[in-house]
């Protein structure tokens, strides 16, 4: 298979092997394609979950329940900082 990439892409990859991160570019591809397969994976175990809180928080716009939009910076900041 030949597969041609973008010089933004290749640069992107020398920059992960000069990082020192990554012995070769083939590495660098390789914990990508992992990374990738992993989040794909996660995605498809937990469509179900994001699913519902998406549809509840449209049901909660709908509602008139949502953070007004001068409030949501401060609002998810506030989020961000709790622990999981």
């Amino acid at each position: 298979m030949i597969i041609q990439i973008k010089p933004e892409q290749e640069h992107r990859i020398a920059e992960a092997v000069r990082s020192g991160a990554y012995q070769s570019p083939d590495e660098v591809i390789d914990r990508a394609l992992e990374v990738l397969h992993e989040r794909d994976e996660w995605l498809a175990a937990n469509r179900k979950t994001i699913n519902a809180k998406i549809l509840r928080g449209i049901e909660e716009l709908d509602r008139g329940e949502g953070i007004p939009e001068d409030e949501l910076d401060a609002h998810l900041e506030r989020l961000k900082s709790q622990p999981e």
